[in-house]
């Protein structure tokens, strides 16, 4: 049924702009260890992205059919939709340094743009 479907692509960066991310984070329930992953994604979000993003997330026990379209097997999964090229996550997403890696985020925490250049 395609009013069970989510926004498409081109729909998404339609509403929310070039300019931000948009993220999807699968999980599998509600957890201690999603409610962990679920506050580090957005502990990175709201330090590294203030502002720029839209965080969504999709509990594949309440939404399967979210999850087998977007093929997801393992919990926790996070995915990069915009900015484009599409980023895929698995797995652990505790260590902050690696879902900047994973997410190609390379924007400096908030705050420390004024502190550049200063010896």
């Amino acid at each position: 049924m395609e009013n069970d479907r989510w926004e498409s692509l081109p729909e998404a960066a339609n509403r929310i702009g070039a300019e931000k991310y948009f993220l999807r984070l699968y999980v599998a329930g509600v957890t201690a260890r999603t409610q962990e992953v679920l506050e580090r994604i957005q502990k990175v979000c709201e330090e590294y992205l203030k502002d720029c993003y839209e965080l969504e997330i999709i509990d594949i026990h309440q939404q399967p059919h979210l999850a087998k379209e977007q093929q997801i097997i393992v919990t926790p999964t996070l995915i990069k939709v915009l900015p484009l090229p599409i980023r895929r996550l698995v797995g652990d997403l505790l260590e902050t340094e690696e879902v900047l890696r994973g997410l190609n985020i390379v924007r400096k925490p908030a705050g420390t743009e004024k502190d550049a250049g200063h010896a």
